[in-house]
């Protein structure tokens, strides 16, 4: 926020927390709609309905209390905290429903107070034969006294105005417990409501607004002197107490009258009460204390995202911000929160508009339980709540959330995703900042590879020669001048290998060295993002060479299980590059790596089309090796036109009975090598380089075998003279692989 939008006077605490949310939960719909619902769906449904509405709104409590007790919650309360944990974008497209949601609470409170009026309307009529056409004609100048209250007094006055009218809330409860129904039913039923009534998610979708009285204590946050207390404390004692009342209420409902009084009169608890003028009184007091309740929160919602400059226009978030200077009570806000309150009122019709803020605050409330389900799992150091809620709680609150979003109204659910959505996607385009949402995510996605990696790790009991594949390493310091190492490295670890690709830097680590790392890292990532690959990029500062294999070789890998392969790459044109390498090949070899010695020359991978594999009598077991590398690189798209073609230099006794061998091989082993493209050749007396240069010179990948042996004796010699063909990948196995 551009301003903290706290009441520099603020004193309010707990006490209003819990009033203001009293207020809602036990609101209009107990006194109008609870009847209504055990008549049309029974007691027992109805304690479904408490029991649900509480799966959703007791983990929301409890995600509030603990995500407030992180972090200091100034004005805007739930959008503050959804804004602040996943970021403005999303923070708004949800604060924006949830502000309407708010506004549009304070006309279905005004128009349940009206229904209040029922008495008077019928004592009026009967006595003096006046005649109230409509009950606009009170709930209208209601509103408008309320607008004049709020406009010129603020939270203060509405707040003493709140006390008053919980009192008489309670005492219109407790007289309706303690009273005696004037005609109770001779048979009471808790399974069943009147025929052919409305179905379950119907009635609950009319009685959720009982519900949301937890974002309304929320809404003050801006007001309270210690919001890391109140909130937690008067949000969940509010929830509390209002779900023992509502259980309370429905048993007594339920032995007082026949199912067909209770879905017939709306208001039935002034027949049971003790003192039945009080239930009108009460629900009078109890619909003008949630409306005063929802028209103080209302405005410091939309306050706090006009402070967060969200809408696209300047003048209009200067507008919607503004507070005056004593107490930054949200003027403008207000008065556009009364326009919205007027419109609504005027359409009249209670169940359409509690449907409407009944998908809205389930929207709401969704959110703010993913935000604690996933910041228990980032596990951000950062996040240090005092009160602490549990995960499968979070979790259990959003899933309920969404599912009940579609239970209730299937259209109105995907239109209101739909709207939030598109309003993402406007406020996204002009606030290109996301961090909240980004770091909520990385956390979570760090935390979740982290378990992978710990279980693959515990959990691998395999022989890794026979449940065998590539978990390789590549180190280079030619990563800007050729990309035929990483070309191979991402075909490789595409789909059934993985891949690590390491920059080299030479020289000490310092402050100098350590910057220059984390920029060659931001090349190699803009670098690797013009190519489909699955290659995990690093880089290693070390004063030589060999120090540097040294380390890599000893990196645990990216899976948990370690590396079993390590790729040299050079240059044709420069063969003294590979030298450098082949001075720690002892110390490779004593690793039990696999190594990989890549030839790239100027006419590259060519079309990728066909890799030749040479198979020779003095390095048979690198075949299995060679054969199972061609084949992981045919996995990637780049070669999907590609093929295998397998030469087999061996004596000419030999032939026949390797040839059948390879046969089985490939048979046994499923491999897509067709047996017209084995060729079996006897050994001559021609340079082996010199035949596989005559054979291979079409060919877009050469594997070839070697022994360490022949490194310690000719070194770089034997990875050369093969100028004429494309390039050629050296592979020895420390072991015989097995094909299964």
């Amino acid at each position: 926020m551009n301003k903290p939008l706290v009441n520099q006077r603020a004193h309010f605490g707990t006490l209003e927390v819990f009033a203001t949310s009293i207020s809602t939960i036990l609101g209009a719909i107990l006194f109008l709609r609870f009847g209504y619902a055990i008549g049309h769906i029974g007691f027992w449904g109805t304690i479904g309905i408490i029991i649900l509405g509480h799966l959703v709104t007791i983990p929301t409590a409890m995600a509030v209390a603990e995500i407030a007790t992180n972090q200091r919650v100034l004005g805007g309360g739930a959008y503050y905290i959804i804004s602040r944990s996943f970021g403005l974008s999303v923070g708004a497209a949800i604060g924006i429903t949830l502000y309407l949601s708010q506004a549009i609470s304070v006309a279905f409170y005004i128009i349940a107070f009206s229904e209040a009026f029922d008495p008077v309307i019928r004592f009026m009529h009967e006595k003096y034969h006046l005649l109230i056409p409509d009950k606009r004609f009170i709930s209208l100048p209601v509103m408008a006294i309320i607008s004049v209250i709020i406009l010129l007094k603020g939270a203060n006055l509405g707040m003493k105005a709140l006390y008053a009218v919980v009192i008489i809330l309670f005492t219109s409860i407790i007289l309706f417990f303690i009273g005696t129904p004037e005609n109770p039913p001779s048979e009471v039923s808790f399974y069943s409501g009147i025929a052919g009534g409305d179905n379950f998610f119907v009635v609950f979708a009319i009685i959720f607004p009982a519900f949301t009285g937890l974002a309304a204590g929320l809404g003050l946050s801006g007001d309270l002197k210690d919001p890391t207390v109140s909130i937690p404390r008067g949000t969940i004692l509010a929830t509390i107490v209002g779900a023992i009342i509502y259980v309370g209420v429905t048993y007594k409902l339920t032995i007082s009258a026949s199912v067909d009084d209770l879905a017939a009169d709306q208001l039935i608890m002034q027949r049971i009460a003790y003192w039945g003028p009080i239930i009108p009184i009460g629900l009078a007091a109890a619909s003008l204390s949630s409306a005063l309740g929802s028209i103080l929160v209302a405005p410091r919602t939309l306050q706090a995202i006009g402070a967060d400059n969200i809408f696209p226009n300047k003048f209009a978030n200067r507008w919607l911000g503004y507070g005056k200077a004593d107490n930054n009570e949200p003027v403008n806000a207000s008065l556009i929160s009364i326009i919205i309150a007027f419109l609504f009122i005027a359409v009249g019709d209670i169940d359409f508009v509690a449907k409407i803020i009944s998908m809205f605050f389930v929207v709401t409330y969704g959110a703010i339980c993913l935000i604690s389900f996933l910041e228990h799992f980032a596990a951000d150091p950062s996040y240090r709540p005092r009160f602490k809620s549990k995960w499968y709680l979070s979790l259990l609150g959003a899933l309920f959330s969404l599912w009940l979003m579609f239970k209730m109204n299937s259209t109105y659910a995907f239109l209101s995703l739909v709207i939030m959505g598109l309003i993402y996607y406007m406020i996204s385009e002009k606030n290109t900042e996301n961090v909240g949402l980004g770091k909520l995510f990385r956390g979570v996605i760090f935390q979740l590879s982290r378990q992978l990696q710990i279980f693959v790790q515990r959990a691998d009991k395999e022989d890794p020669n026979t449940s065998w594949r590539p978990f390789a390493i590549c180190i280079s310091r030619n990563s800007f001048k050729r990309l035929s190492a990483f070309d191979l490295l991402r075909w490789i670890s595409y789909k059934y290998g993985f891949g690590t690709y390491i920059h080299y830097i030479e020289g000490y680590l310092s402050k100098q060295t350590s910057q220059q790392s984390k920029e060659v890292l931001q090349r190699l990532i803009k670098l690797a993002s013009y190519s489909q690959n699955k290659v995990y990029l690093d880089t290693i500062i070390s004063p030589s060479y060999t120090s540097a294999i040294a380390q890599v070789v000893q990196l645990s890998g990216i899976t948990g299980r370690g590396n079993n392969m390590i790729l040299f790459e050079f240059s044709r044109s420069e063969p003294r590059e590979l030298e450098e390498s082949l001075k720690n090949y002892s110390l490779i070899h004593s690793a039990g790596f696999d190594i990989c010695v890549l030839n790239s020359c100027i006419k590259g991978f060519g079309n990728k089309r066909e890799i030749d594999i040479w198979i020779t009598t003095y390095d048979y077991e690198n075949a299995n090796l060679m054969i199972l590398m061609g084949y992981i690189i045919l996995g990637n798209p780049e070669w999907k036109k590609g093929h295998i073609k397998i030469f087999a230099i061996f004596k000419e006794e030999e032939i026949r009975q390797k040839q059948e061998n390879l046969t089985a091989l490939i048979e046994s082993g499923r491999l897509p090598i067709a047996p017209g493209n084995i060729q079996l050749i006897p050994a001559g007396q021609d340079d082996i380089r010199k035949t596989i240069s005559q054979k291979s010179l079409d060919a877009d990948l050469v594997i070839v075998g070697f022994r360490n042996e022949l490194v310690k004796i000719k070194g770089v010699e034997i990875f050369q003279g093969y100028d004429d063909i494309g390039n050629i990948l050296f592979v020895c196995s420390q072991k015989e692989k097995e094909i299964r």
